[in-house]
């Protein structure tokens, strides 16, 4: 709801690097990064369920919010220095979820990685764009 609105309009008038991908690759690899999320956290239940694996299902679900938070700050506000500051606690909540889901299932863990991977990208991708419109 935060981001569609500002894409045609805010976002497509931002100066971006060079090396900023077409807007059509995001939905695909979020779909795809959602997906594995889900598969993630799924098998991390099945092993134990909500009560016996608390902590790392509570760490998912609070690198969600942190997810969701990124996009409001960053397109609902248009805000790209407070969601720079923001999506490194976000990269820090999905690496502590991962090594918490490995400790679980070594699958659900790996399933991780390459949310973590594009966190980092688009970590770095949202500093480039704060700097180059501040």
């Amino acid at each position: 709801m935060a981001t569609a609105p500002s894409i045609p309009t805010w976002y497509a008038g931002l100066a971006k690097p060079g090396w900023n991908p077409p807007n059509w690759v995001f939905g695909p690899v979020w779909s795809a990064l959602y997906l594995s999320m889900a598969v993630a956290a799924w098998l991390v239940w099945r092993q134990a369920g909500w009560a016996g694996a608390a902590r790392p299902l509570g760490l998912f679900g609070a690198q969600l919010v942190l997810n969701v938070l990124w996009s409001i700050l960053f397109f609902g506000l248009h805000r790209p220095d407070l969601a720079f500051g923001e999506i490194l606690i976000l990269w820090a909540f999905i690496l502590a979820t991962l090594v918490l889901f490995w400790r679980w299932s070594k699958a659900a863990g790996l399933l991780l990685v390459p949310y973590l991977a594009w966190v980092t990208f688009a970590s770095v991708l949202n500093f480039a764009v704060w700097r180059l419109n501040a």
